[in-house]
């Protein structure tokens, strides 16, 4: 007898994180984009101060966070609400917007998990080349149909780093229809201080009813391992999606540790500090090396190694450095590697210019 199994659920790959050869000592994971500095000192002491209350289940709808965050971005709580880090939001907008054959629009070459949750639903996907390394909004509103319920916009974009102008942004959305929601992922936006960057919130204030922002504190915050995203959106679209969204999906601890984070703009700013001065590291060594990296506005870089990215990855490995080979995200002959800290750097780059060599 054979189950009910999804055919197209059936096929997907399951995530295994790399595993180091046997006898790996000191394993530098630079895959996952998280902040070397850690969770700001505020974070950590909430937690500590919270632990105790872990018997009970937390607030299912994360008020004060919530109404933090309102406060922040000058919405009303009924503009925010709260995931299980902000890839629970690309799953459950696919999930809710989206039948078995209808059109999801995404960059080819853009966060793989758009192209993951889309499959996971059914849904036919449009994956637009990139152009410069950056997101052809032109060439995305041109793909457009009446089959399309979903589009994805990564901003700035996971793997290459780049930031879209805003000009670029604002024809965009005008061109979109009214009745096709983009979903503007900007988990690294706090990075993105010195760019031309597009003011998502305030378009959304100003009207813009088919907006959806999604961000995150997995990265600059510091709290990856605690898994806390929340969206900014119209008041129909909040309600809607509360509908579909899990009870208790952000845990007390999590609620704690990100209000907290909010608090603690020194760690911020010290974040921004040493991720600047890492980016300029590895813009000046990588040159040195004869590597082309992609101008970055993020925590992490992406380099053209001129040959498949696995080539690289698995080597570097074998050197106790976890980094993603793109070849499978639409870049192939690319690698992204994360900021460490100015050792882990160094020694990152002393790895690469040996294998290279």
């Amino acid at each position: 007898m054979s189950l009910p199994f999804k055919s197209h659920i059936a096929g997907l790959p399951v995530y295994q994180p790399p595993v180091p050869p046997a006898g790996v000592q000191n394993v530098v994971d630079m895959s996952s984009n998280e902040n070397p500095l850690g969770p700001s000192p505020k974070a950590v002491q909430a937690l500590y101060s919270a632990m105790g209350t872990v018997h009970r289940y937390p607030d299912a709808s994360s008020a004060a966070l919530k109404t933090v965050l309102a406060a922040k971005w000058d919405v009303s709580p009924a503009n925010v609400a709260l995931a299980n880090g902000a890839d629970e939001f690309v799953l459950l907008l696919c999930l809710s917007l989206v039948e078995p054959g209808d059109e999801i629009i995404m960059a080819h070459g853009s966060f793989i998990s758009y192209l993951l949750r889309a499959t996971e639903v059914g849904a036919r996907v449009v994956r637009v080349p990139l152009k410069a390394y950056t997101h052809d909004l032109e060439a995305m509103a041109q793909a457009i149909t009446d089959r399309t319920r979903l589009v994805f916009v990564c901003n700035p974009n996971n793997p290459t780093g780049t930031v879209i102008p805003t000009r670029a942004f604002e024809t965009f959305l005008d061109e979109v229809p009214a009745n096709v929601p983009v979903v503007v992922d900007e988990a690294y936006f706090e990075y993105a201080v010195d760019a031309d960057f597009f003011s998502s919130v305030e378009r959304l204030r100003a009207g813009q009813d088919n907006l959806i922002v999604l961000r995150s504190f997995s990265k600059v915050y510091g709290l990856a391992g605690l898994r806390v995203g929340y969206m900014v959106a119209s008041e129909a679209v909040i309600d809607y999606i509360e509908r579909a969204r899990p009870p208790f999906n952000v845990n007390r601890l999590a609620q704690v540790a990100a209000l907290a984070a909010l608090g603690d703009s020194e760690h911020v700013r010290r974040s921004l500090e040493a991720n600047e001065a890492a980016r300029q590291f590895f813009y000046r060594e990588l040159a040195a090396i004869g590597l082309y990296s992609i101008p970055t506005r993020t925590n992490f870089m992406a380099v053209d190694v001129g040959r498949p990215g696995t080539e690289v990855a698995r080597p570097l490995l074998e050197r106790g450095f976890i980094i993603t080979a793109l070849d499978g995200w639409g870049l192939p002959g690319h690698i992204r590697f994360s900021f460490g800290t100015p050792e882990e750097n160094q020694a990152f780059v002393a790895a690469l210019r040996e294998l290279l060599s």
